[in-house]
């Protein structure tokens, strides 16, 4: 009987985000993915969300790499935290550790960790694990599919991946080589992306993108253009300064990422342009301002980054006036369509021209669609079939494409964040679960639990009630107060009756309390949470959260 192989899934599998799982062969641990996923409204002062890091730091010793699949922070941003914590090599394209290595690089987290490139194609031994890098086209360039040949077989790890005929820079997925690997041995395992499952139809390629540009700017030849996009999109970016710089302009760079990325693509030798046609961004009022595009970041109406900033009138280096036209070259992540339309709204005041995709094709998502997933299940023909990457109801859309292209129900298994399945020679199965929850940074990782964010949500939608009171616990008498202070809950000057009221109402229930022989202070400040809760209850329908206060002499 061949070696078990277990697999362990820490985020991802029912959200956006987070993706991290674990491939545990020969008692090793091998990582694939570190990712963050950003705060949902209802996430008060959330600054990001981390897979929960439990089993990695009980298993630390085991643990013997990091493969990332691609550079983007859903796959890589948690890297930073879990190094704090543990050390290990990581894996990845040149490029991928490039956009890993700036946020490490930031947290001084550097000498945590060995940053060990690979090419496409490389198939690399890490410990016991035989693990092969297949190119996938990606928004991000040089992504990867993870192949790992076990001793269950072959687990084709897809990351995330469209099916692009003609990408910008003709670095295809490999389907030859994931036919290849079907037609020999046979596919054990597919865990297949499934963020746009439910979008019928195939991806668009990316180059349809670079047409609708060139049209932009030769319609606005009299406009500054002032552009937004994910600082990892680096062919969008290098689309976008081609249609700038052949229509004459100097192409500027805004905001930390976009310039520390541009800079590594060039490097890299992935965006290649000449050198006089950047500028930098303090020296665009040197030229006329149709002869300028500027490439910002903020495409999600980050409150902090460079596009906001423009929106609110508070960018040093550039002012939005009548004559701009700034283009959204992105899609909303689900959860931050306010934040994107308040910065619309914002340039729109400042009297900009604004173009998105709501407006003109001027985004194609990175993620294959229905009918390219098809294909795919199509050319892996799998034995077993797990979907990944997505919220949950894109997984069960993933689940249907996989019945549809011939896979038994009985061969596919829908896991969730904290699932394990072992392998064995009889198939695979559920084995147990992990922690799996999510770890919230708020400055501090790890210092905020479910209890604050439930603290937080309260606070935010009914305020906060303090009842102070001084007592004399020897007398048995009310010494000072109560003093009624409010959040959120009534504008005090406004509702001095009723907040009179409230102070007469716990009086009498601590003095009530006293007489009766009640000594405690926690026994007391129980009955001021009571009395005053029920006091704002019943007067406002309302339920803010209530810190009762006594203090005794």
């Amino acid at each position: 009987m061949a070696a078990p192989v277990r697999i362990i899934f820490l985020g991802g599998l029912g959200e956006i985000g987070r993706n991290c799982m674990v491939i545990e062969q020969d008692d090793r641990l091998l990582l694939i993915d570190c990712g963050l996923m950003f705060p949902d409204a209802d996430m008060h002062g959330i600054d990001l969300v981390l897979p929960d890091f439990t089993y990695l730091r009980d298993n630390a010793h085991r643990i013997e790499a990091c493969v990332a699949t691609h550079g983007h922070e859903d796959h890589v941003g948690g890297l930073q935290f879990l190094l704090r914590e543990l050390s290990f090599p990581i894996y990845g394209s040149p490029v991928t550790l490039g956009l890993a290595r700036n946020r490490i690089e930031e947290a001084g987290l550097l000498g945590k960790t060995e940053l060990i490139p690979v090419v496409d194609n490389e198939r690399r031994r890490i410990g016991p694990f035989d693990v092969e890098f297949i190119p996938v086209t990606h928004s991000v360039p040089f992504a990867h599919a993870i192949a790992l040949h076990t001793p269950q077989g072959v687990i084709i790890h897809s990351g995330d991946f469209k099916i692009d005929l003609t990408p910008v820079d003709d670095r295809r997925t490999d389907l030859a080589r994931l036919g290849a690997l079907a037609a020999g041995d046979g596919i054990r395992l597919l865990m297949l992306d499934s963020t746009n499952a439910e979008e019928r139809g195939s991806a668009p390629s990316e180059r349809s993108v670079g047409v609708v540009l060139r049209q932009l700017f030769a319609e606005h030849k009299t406009e500054r253009i002032i552009t937004a996009s994910f600082a990892s999109h680096i062919h969008r970016v290098q689309q976008i300064a081609e249609a700038a710089i052949d229509a004459g302009r100097v192409v500027a760079t805004l905001g930390r990422s976009m310039i520390n990325n541009v800079r590594m693509a060039r490097d890299l030798g992935i965006i290649k342009l000449p050198d006089h046609a950047f500028v930098n961004i303090e020296d665009i009022d040197n030229y006329p301002p149709e002869k300028v595009c500027v490439i910002s970041t903020g495409s999600q109406g980050e409150p902090m980054a460079a596009l906001s900033l423009l929106a609110r009138g508070d960018n040093k280096f550039v002012k939005i006036g009548p004559k701009d036209l700034v283009i959204f070259s992105s899609h909303a992540i689900p959860g931050n369509e306010s934040n994107v339309n308040r910065v619309i709204d914002g340039l729109l005041r400042a009297g900009a021209d604004v173009v998105h995709s709501g407006i003109a094709d001027v985004h194609a998502t990175g993620h294959a669609q229905a009918e390219d997933l098809k294909m795919y299940l199509s050319i892996t023909e799998p034995e077993w079939f797990v979907p990944i990457h997505g919220e949950y109801h894109h997984m069960v859309a993933n689940t249907k494409h996989a019945r549809t292209m011939g896979v038994p129900e009985s061969r596919i298994v829908l896991c969730e964040d904290g699932d394990v399945i072992e392998i064995t020679d009889n198939g695979i199965e559920l084995a147990g679960r992990v922690p799996a929850g999510m770890l919230y940074v708020d400055g501090i990782v790890g210092d905020v639990g479910q209890g604050v964010l439930r603290d937080r949500k309260v606070l935010a939608e009914e305020g906060v009630v303090v009842v102070v009171v001084t007592v004399d616990i020897d007398a048995g008498r009310v010494l000072v107060g109560p003093e009624i202070i409010t959040r959120g809950w009534v504008y005090a000057p406004e509702a001095e009756d009723l907040i009179d009221e409230a102070v007469v109402t716990v009086s009498k229930a601590v003095e009530k309390a006293l007489k009766a022989g009640t000594r405690d202070v926690d026994a007391l400040e129980k009955e001021v949470r009571r009395a005053a809760g029920k006091f704002v209850s019943e007067r406002t329908k309302r339920r803010p959260m209530i810190v009762p206060i006594v203090m005794e002499t």
